[in-house]
């Protein structure tokens, strides 16, 4: 048993040194994420549906496309080139579309596998990039406020960063750095491409819109508490605080020293979806041994006014490095998938 686990062990270890590179090329995903949690903090959202794109070149054990699409952060549809074809990721879609929705969806997306191909190729070559692993990414979608306001969004990155974007004011694209000025010019050449995108996010986009959240109304509009844990590794000074299985999205997460607040050495982690239509999140705070010992450490979540409190206690969810490894594998996996729970394992 012992010669297994040092076995597993390895094998993740191997695994997280060879991808860890891919999650510099995903931040392009999490800085997206990012800017739409700063919008949801300031404006009453109903729900956004956006879909996700990203293709791949130099990485042989991941599929070279992939598209996520969401509705509100939580997955509903998902497809890949290596299983060719779209399929539901929720109760509500599997029971709401037929046969017909899905030989479309993957059509429309095994068309959009074969221009990403090329695509990426393109812009390997404006970058001098011939070797190694790079992504072309798009995310594209549209939102609905309780007020009847539509808001649209397409973005386009490559290896991690900002590459194009499309103005929805003037309706013109945006270049990000001198290798995306070929692809403006043309694409403003003649404005067609800005006005079909606009026909989409204006009208298409907020009609599917609606009809999810018909679809799924009783699943969106459900509340689900928290689980919440501590976990450590014992011989490290980092603690995280674990917030899983929560519906609605908003959460906040804090943590506290002999009962009061605590704000140093802490870093709060990415809001990310599980595959079951909820969320997760976590706080890491750094705090040594002694520290542990001489004082009282809790983390505090509140939800949807309910708060929990976990308190930190020394010997507590100490975790093997098969557990910890595989969660950074799983975070990788997060990146290119979105939705895709990284401790998962923890909850066994």
């Amino acid at each position: 048993m012992h010669n297994n686990n040092s076995n597993n062990n390895t094998f993740l270890l191997n695994r997280l040194i060879k991808y860890k590179s891919l999650l510099y090329h995903f931040t392009f995903f999490v800085q997206l994420l990012d800017r739409f949690q700063v919008i949801y903090s300031k404006l009453d959202l109903f729900f956004l549906h956006l879909y996700y794109y990203t293709a791949m070149s130099g990485v042989s054990d991941f599929p070279e496309f992939t598209v996520v699409g969401l509705i509100d952060e939580g997955q509903f549809i998902y497809f890949d080139s290596k299983t060719k074809e779209a399929v539901p990721k929720t109760d509500w879609m599997k029971q709401n579309v037929g046969a017909d929705y899905w030989n479309r969806q993957t059509q429309i997306f095994t068309g959009g596998h074969q221009s990403f191909k090329v695509d990426i190729q393109t812009l390997k070559g404006r970058f001098n990039h011939s070797t190694g692993v790079h992504t072309y990414q798009v995310m594209y979608g549209c939102e609905l406020q309780d007020d009847g306001t539509k808001r649209g969004y397409e973005q386009h990155g490559y290896d991690g960063g900002d590459f194009i974007s499309l103005d929805t004011n003037s309706f013109t694209w945006t270049a990000a750095n001198p290798q995306a000025m070929m692809t403006k010019n043309k694409w403003d050449s003649t404005g067609a491409y800005a006005m079909k995108q606009k026909a989409y996010l204006q009208n298409t986009c907020i009609e599917w819109l609606q009809k999810y959240v018909g679809y799924g109304k009783d699943t969106l509009e459900k509340k689900v508490s928290p689980q919440v844990s501590l976990l450590k590794k014992s011989s490290s000074s980092q603690v995280v605080c674990h917030t899983t299985g929560f519906y609605p999205k908003e959460v906040t997460i804090s943590w506290q020293k002999n009962g009061q607040d605590h704000y140093e050495n802490v870093n709060l982690g990415e809001l990310l979806p599980n595959e079951d239509g909820t969320f997760q999140k976590m706080s890491t705070i750094t705090v040594t041994a002694d520290e542990r010992k001489n004082n009282k450490y809790s983390c505090v979540v509140e939800h949807q006014g309910k708060t929990m409190e976990e308190i930190l206690t020394e010997g507590k969810n100490s975790l093997p490095i098969g557990i910890i490894v595989g969660g950074v594998v799983a975070a990788v996996l997060v990146l290119v998938v979105i939705a895709v729970v990284v401790f998962k394992v923890l909850q066994k």
